[in-house]
């Protein structure tokens, strides 16, 4: 018997009978179009189909011979069907995540192989972003203003085999380290999508190794810029170039391997969309790519027309900037008005003398972060989340520097404090769709002689990742690192590290009551202890941000911990800045990282006893006060 009926696409929206297979019995037929629905499978049986139930209950479903329901010649196409939409979604995102492995399989340096600092995406033939792999946010919005930047620097000289390349935050980059390859893919002779692969590379030159300089006063202080520059031509790679780019880097080997795998990634992608091109042609392809971006606006417009109208103001602090400038504010004006948002970030700070400045690229980026922090997980992440949103940013500011000012942290700091700022606003309005604030970067780069092999290393520190802020519902997470990552770049392998360079890690874990306290509380920060077993001194580097301002919390919820580093010499603890250049660390040393917790959310007094159980039980908090710690 009919159990009821159910929409079903079958290149129209059916209602079609729904049958309970257990009540069927043995030798039943069912002609389609009809579903059969059990406790544990639902199988659809499509127009000129049958099922019949045999002796044991089994179904056999007989398939006609296949009949196009609707010609599917792409001429005769001109709306998409959301079936056919959802596959192509699905098909570029696996294209995307492809790239993403083939980079994780071939790249040298540990930053990318392990931490997995870069990001994939392809875009359509305008540079709109139609799917990404799983990489930074902080990265993937901007890359849209990278390929904008190719295409205004060599206009119609673009061919097919031409293979670009950029860095410069003043010409669609973000910072230095992060070097961006665009692979342009043609199909009958014309521009029809571009692959492209932003990876953060461990030395691009520059004044001190891994690119982070604290001292420096101008871009030219922090490495190798990169404008838009063709290093293949019709196919053929620009050996000229690559020596030049190679020879004016500190680990020329590294350097070549891990753009060679960046090469890789987007030919690989630039195959697999051929392929696609090939399934469903190329006037059908364009079709639906648009209507993901479309459907994409159409969502995003729904969620901020649920929001109640107004202005909403949000601020925050960044320590300092290595120089003069102290409590550096970010401050953000959110209007909401029907289905759109502007985000003015024009009461920010005027740019500052340190590396903390911001190009308008990198600062929009960070506003798309927010809003798909905020937008359900569903929300596919392209280009058409944005065009509901406007971003105002005056040139001169630290959220818009003007060159040549320095901008290597702003990946960190102020993207970080960028999203901060729009949580804040946005929680006067929209309270369940924040987060209380992450953990800030602090991170450390390190350089010396191996004794194992008498070669010189550069060793990035990313062990000790900070925790996350806790959201209505839901405690923060736990070492996943800052919010302009969401969560995107791992820890290493304790066990690749000790293999790979002179360093016993003796503590790498999560250290208890660092999170805020709240209704929900914050996540957990980490404690990393590290001894220093290279040859002759080595020099450290150290920048970020976040020992002085905390993670803060929502609603009554307390902020996280800050950021405590340290070296230990000679039996003395000597803490360290955030922002500071050449730290002599001798064989022995050991250096050691408290990293900040999350903050909370809501107030402590109504989380839920069988929480706080949870809590002490697994070592999360030891009941010995609140989250509050002193600097030692």
């Amino acid at each position: 018997a009919v159990e009821g009926t159910r929409p079903v696409f079958l290149g129209e929206w059916q209602d079609v009978p729904v049958y309970a297979t257990e009540k069927l019995k043995p030798g039943a037929t069912i002609s389609g179009p009809a579903v059969l629905e059990s406790d544990y499978t639902t199988i659809l049986v499509e127009p000129r189909d049958t099922a019949t139930i045999d002796r044991f209950g089994g179904v056999e479903l007989r398939v006609a011979a296949a009949v196009p329901l609707h010609p599917t010649d792409e001429r005769d196409e001109e709306k998409a069907n959301p079936v056919t939409l959802a596959v192509v979604e699905r098909r570029l995102e696996s294209i995307a995540h492809e790239m993403a492995e083939v980079m994780l399989r071939t790249a040298m340096s540990q930053i990318l192989a392990s931490a997995r600092d870069f990001s994939t995406v392809i875009l359509d033939e305008g540079g709109q972003m139609l799917a990404q792999g799983e990489g930074l946010p902080v990265h993937i919005s901007a890359l849209p203003t990278a390929v904008e930047a190719v295409r205004a620097h060599f206009g119609e000289d673009i061919h097919e085999g031409d293979l670009f390349m950029l860095n410069d935050p003043y010409f669609g980059g973000s910072h230095l380290p992060d070097i961006t390859v665009i692979w342009p893919i043609f199909h009958d002779g014309r521009l029809v999508f571009f692959s492209v692969n932003r990876a953060h590379h461990g030395d691009v030159g520059g004044s001190t190794h891994a690119g982070y300089n604290p001292e420096a006063t101008e871009i030219y202080q922090e490495g190798l810029r990169i404008p838009p520059l063709r290093i293949h031509e019709s196919g053929t790679p620009k050996m000229d170039v690559l020596r030049l780019l190679s020879a004016n880097v500190r680990e020329p080997d590294h350097f070549l391997a891990d753009l060679n795998a960046q090469i890789g990634s987007v030919m690989t992608a630039a195959s697999r969309i051929q392929s696609l091109i090939e399934r469903y042609g190329m006037r059908r392809l364009s079709l639906y790519a648009a209507e993901l971006l479309d459907a994409t606006e159409r969502r995003v417009r729904g969620m901020i027309a649920g929001w109640p109208d107004g202005v909403y103001k949000g601020e925050s602090l960044i320590d300092d900037d290595g120089f003069d400038d102290e409590n550096i504010p970010i401050r953000a004006t959110v209007t909401i008005d029907g289905d759109s948002m502007t985000v003015d970030l024009g009461e920010s700070s005027p740019q500052v003398t340190g590396f903390l400045n911001s190009s308008y690229a990198n600062s929009r980026s960070m506003v798309h972060t927010a809003i798909m922090y905020m937008a359900p997980s569903d929300v596919p992440k392209n280009q058409g989340s944005m065009r509901p949103v406007e971003v105002i940013a005056p040139k001169g500011l630290i959220v818009n520097a003007t060159p040549p000012a320095p901008v290597c942290m702003s990946t960190s700091h102020c993207a970080e404090e960028i999203i901060e700022v729009i949580f804040k606003a946005i929680s006067n309005a929209v309270p369940e769709v924040v987060n209380a604030g992450f953990s800030r970067r602090l991170r450390y780069a390190i350089t010396g002689i191996d004794p194992r092999t008498g070669r010189k290393f550069i060793w990035p520190f990313f062990f000790a990742r900070g925790g996350g802020g806790a959201s209505r519902g839901h405690d923060g997470w736990s070492n996943v690192g800052e919010s302009t990552d969401a969560g995107g770049v791992l820890s290493p392998s304790v066990e690749i590290t000790e293999e790979r360079f002179p360093f016993f890690v003796r503590k790498n874990e999560m250290l208890a009551d660092t999170g805020g306290d709240g209704k929900w509380r914050g996540g957990l920060g980490g404690i990393c202890e590290m001894v220093y077993e290279g040859d002759g001194e080595a020099l450290l580097n150290i920048a970020g941000d976040g020992v002085v301002n905390p993670p803060f919390g929502l609603f009554g919820g307390k902020p996280g911990t800050t950021h405590i580093y340290s070296v230990i010499s000679d039996g003395v603890e000597h803490v360290l800045p955030s922002k500071k250049l050449g730290v002599r660390i001798k064989p022995g040393d050991t250096m050691v990282c408290l990293s900040a917790g999350g903050g909370g959310y809501g107030d402590p007094s109504e989380r839920a006893p069988d929480l706080r159980e949870r809590d002490l039980r697994n070592g999360y908090v030891t009941g010995a006060g609140d989250t509050d710690r002193d600097l030692p």
